[in-house]
């Protein structure tokens, strides 16, 4: 208190908001974290606050003070889901390989992600379990039809022009076999052969790609 009564505020501690921020930030990454081991392993309709809150090693209170409910938690783990096949395909944009090549390497990619990482698994069967979540998902799979759809319209050289449907129709195909090829994986060999299924579609589906496929840098990962 200063001599004339006047009070004064004791100053907060340089950067203990900030530090607040971070451990939120942290926590969570920590409870989407579990939340996706526990939907990708469980499913769903099989998982609870308190299974997400065991996980991450906090209390139901802290995961609700974050999340309302299991359905904003699968809405949050969605949007995280189509932000990481978002951050797959500017990695792909960046290498500028041919158009064909680009799809490929993008359906490589993403396999190699969806057999790999757990954000990934977990979304694929949200996306599955859809109709069970009371919350509105995105469109599956709209926004890479789109972008595959585009690549394919960039085809100007000649090499594979004449081997393949029309762009619109040949995207849609091969996200539908894709993503039904990424299911199968996961039920039969959990993903284990994901990689080499892929190829397998992009050799079926688009004749003439051997080339294409041969300039992609993850196909060397088979």
């Amino acid at each position: 208190m200063a001599a004339d009564g006047e009070t004064f505020d004791t100053p907060r501690p340089v950067g203990a908001r900030e530090l607040k921020q971070e451990r939120a930030v942290r926590t969570r990454e920590r409870v989407l974290d579990a939340a996706a081991n526990a939907f990708a392993a469980k499913g769903y309709p099989a998982v609870t606050i308190l299974d997400v809150a065991q996980s991450a090693g906090i209390t139901k209170g802290a995961v609700y003070f974050h999340y309302d409910n299991k359905d904003a938690l699968a809405v949050a783990l969605t949007d995280l889901f189509y932000r990481r096949i978002a951050t797959i395909a500017d990695s792909v944009e960046k290498l500028e390989l041919p158009p064909v090549s680009s799809v490929a390497e993008l359906l490589i990619r993403t396999a190699i992600a969806f057999r790999d990482e757990t954000v990934l698994q977990a979304g694929a069967r949200l996306q599955l379990e859809r109709q069970l979540i009371g919350a509105q998902l995105p469109v599956p799979y709209e926004a890479y039809t789109n972008l595959i759809t585009s690549w394919l319209s960039r085809r100007d050289d000649g090499s594979t022009q004449d081997c393949v449907s029309p762009p619109t129709t040949l995207a849609t195909v091969l996200v539908s076999a894709f993503f039904g090829a990424q299911h199968i994986s996961w039920v039969l060999n959990n993903r284990a052969d994901l990689l080499e299924r892929t190829i397998a579609v992009v050799q079926t589906i688009i004749p003439c790609v051997e080339a294409d496929i041969a300039l992609c840098p993850s196909a060397a990962r088979r």
